[in-house]
């Protein structure tokens, strides 16, 4: 037995555990991880800004995509892409005839310059009309190239891109208990479409999907609700379909000495032939289950120990309030109140590790056909480089008790660019120049 006062289980110390697992890093599921916030405003444009009208637009221009520090809508459609096409002309015009709908729509307006009711009769609309009389809703979309793009995988560079392919833009390695299905993983493309009316994020993600037609197609795509990360200090923190609020100590958009640390790809890009993604991200997807019902048959206790926070406040065990700083020495009945196989535990920044900036929406895909929800997070990430950012987390979380409860179906990893300037720019226009 060790004394109560000595930090230790075991003889291992928790700051020493701390360290042999890398911990100081951002959380996937539950409030108590570092990272998480997204959007479309810049660090500066976004620290003390008003907060803006969920139906409000907006703005499309800027150093950075929007839907990344954006503060996060409470919608999300998200759709990857296969190229169909082996022209990169064809790529390239698909890429301007999205950026022009793109800055349409978030203004409001429909995804063609005639619109869904004013064209030739006999004729297809250039919008398909369902979000007439709809305002914009504070609609971002935001665009993502795959590994795939640059070199399929059996190695065929089909637009002249394979030498201009960051380093760190690689397929997520394997981790322990993933049951991916490779269906619902991967695209060569991704459009994430973000906003506070879901009529008005569908319509985003097909149009732009039907402008694509015979250039891509749809490869897999995933719905969300109820976001489960507060991406701006001016938001509440939600809670996910465990009950518990989750992403306590995300990143924030108005942090931008963080930002610039952990999501912007900066002046230190390696190589010239990267040069294109300076000011963009790295986007991480993760489609993870949550297997509600034997979640819901444990005891609330066993509930809080397995995330490390009070269900209630959200609180670290051993604290009073969401807010308070986590202490992994505090005792309770002589045990320590954090358990180091908590969530808590497992991914809170000590140290300052790294950080992920998280974007997760819920989501219900019906019944698994066992009479089971199909029920979970979609998890979305940004950082500056997956291997030091959700690689480096997932892995410290390998002894999380949580996994008992979750499963990993979805991957996919993605270049995001940096944001449109001006209304002569395009999304890829500086690496396809």
């Amino acid at each position: 037995m060790t004394g109560p006062d000595d930090g230790r289980r075991g003889g291992l110390s928790r700051r020493r555990l701390l360290g042999a697992l890398g911990v100081g890093t951002a959380g996937v599921l539950a409030g108590g991880a570092a990272g998480g916030a997204l959007g479309r405003a810049t660090a500066d444009d976004a620290a003390g800004a008003p907060a803006p009208s969920p139906t409000d637009a907006v703005p499309f221009h800027g150093a950075h995509q929007a839907g990344i520090v954006t503060p996060a809508q409470d919608r999300l459609h998200f759709v990857a892409l296969d190229v169909t096409t082996d022209s990169r002309d064809e790529l390239v015009q698909l890429l301007r005839d999205w950026t022009a709908a793109a800055r349409r729509m978030t203004a409001g307006q429909d995804a063609g310059e005639v619109g869904a009711v004013a064209g030739e009769r006999y004729a297809p609309p250039d919008d398909t009309g369902e979000a007439i009389g709809l305002p914009p809703s504070g609609l971002t979309i935001t665009v993502g190239f795959g590994p795939t793009l640059f070199t399929t995988a059996d190695g065929v560079d089909r637009f002249g891109l394979a030498a201009r392919r960051p380093a760190p833009l690689v397929e997520l390695p394997a981790f322990p208990g993933d049951q991916l299905d490779p269906a619902i993983s991967g695209g060569d493309l991704c459009l994430q479409a973000c906003a506070n009316d879901p009529q008005v994020a569908v319509h985003a993600v097909r149009n732009l999907v039907r402008i694509g037609a015979g250039v891509v197609s749809v490869r897999w795509s995933q719905l969300g609700f109820g976001r489960t990360s507060s991406t701006s200090t001016g938001q509440d923190t939600p809670r996910n379909l465990f009950g518990f609020k989750d992403g306590t100590a995300n990143l924030k958009a108005e942090n931008g000495s963080a930002l610039d640390r952990f999501v912007w790809v900066g002046d230190d890009v390696e190589g010239t032939a990267a040069e294109w993604l300076r000011g963009g991200s790295y986007l991480v997807t993760r489609r993870i289950r949550m297997l509600v019902e034997p979640w819901d048959s444990s005891s609330l206790d066993e509930q809080q120990r397995t995330i490390g926070r009070t269900k209630g406040s959200g609180a670290p065990l051993g604290q009073r309030a969401e807010f308070d700083p986590v202490d992994f020495t505090t005792q309770v009945d002589g045990e320590f109140a954090v358990p180091e196989t908590s969530h808590v535990f497992l991914a809170h920044p000590t140290n300052s590790g790294t950080a992920i900036l998280r974007r997760g929406y819920s989501f219900v895909d019906g019944s698994d056909g066992l009479g089971r929800l199909d029920a979970g997070l979609f998890f979305i990430a940004f950082q500056r480089d997956p291997a030091t950012g959700f690689v480096q987390v997932q892995r410290n979380l390998r002894l999380d008790a949580m996994n008992e409860y979750v499963r990993h179906t979805s991957s996919a990893v993605f270049a995001c660019p940096p944001g449109v300037r001006d209304a002569d720019d395009w999304w890829g226009r500086a690496l396809f120049g």
